[in-house]
């Protein structure tokens, strides 16, 4: 399983990125959560490209008791209240950095928590990054990938949509079906289903709880990913 193979198996060997252009978002940031699953991140570094396909999101749309806009405008979340696709970095516990996407109009706090990404750009310097080979903990989960893409506070506010090292971008890869569930590790709002990921990918995080397409009642977890 620690082949570059399982990520790559899909990509012919030269692809292009291109950028995507803020014009191009979603004006909501449910739709947006559900639209950057297949998009890229990417971060261009002294030492190489970095990029990765995202395969998990959650919303955190205005109002959200689960965000961090809550209970209104604090210095720590001012990059919340930009325009759609800056970035906004919160360290989670002490411990990780965490990449979000702004999604709202200026001035409307919301964001967007990329949960997981698919690696195609830079393995061996993830892996570096990381302190591990395993091709499934790089950026499997919100923390390792910040941790492998090199991600930190010094890249909060920064527009993912303009030329800068991190940013937001599309290739012609085709996204299988994606599916939806209630957040992960969250108390408030738990039942929300805003919890978005490319099913049957094997870099989602986090464990699968299901929703009965017809009554919306949880279904028991089927295992983790």
């Amino acid at each position: 399983m620690s082949s570059p193979r399982i990520a790559l198996k899909d990509y012919p060997e030269k692809f292009s990125i291109r950028r995507l252009r803020r014009a191009e978002l979603p004006a909501d940031t449910v739709n947006l959560a559900r639209f950057l699953i297949g998009k890229v991140v990417v971060h261009d570094l002294p030492a190489g490209r970095l990029s990765g396909r995202i395969v998990e999101t959650e919303a955190y749309p205005p109002g959200d008791p689960a965000g961090h806009h809550f209970r209104g405008p604090t210095p720590r979340i001012r990059s919340m209240y930009l325009a759609p696709g800056h970035a906004y970095i919160f360290f989670n516990y002490g411990a990780h950095f965490m990449l979000n996407v702004v999604s709202e109009p200026a001035g409307v706090a919301a964001a967007i928590l990329i949960r997981a990404l698919e690696p195609l750009e830079g393995i061996q310097l993830m892996q570096r990054h990381r302190k591990t080979i395993r091709l499934l903990d790089l950026t499997r989960g919100p923390g390792r990938l910040a941790a492998a893409f090199q991600i930190d506070r010094s890249h909060d506010g920064l527009d993912l949509c303009a030329p800068s090292p991190l940013w937001l971008g599309e290739t012609s890869h085709r996204t299988v079906p994606i599916g939806k569930t209630v957040r992960i590790g969250i108390t408030r709002a738990a039942d929300r289903v805003l919890r978005f990921y490319e099913r049957g990918n094997p870099f989602v995080s986090g464990p699968k709880r299901l929703l009965a397409p017809a009554t919306g009642r949880r279904k028991a977890p089927s295992g983790s990913k």
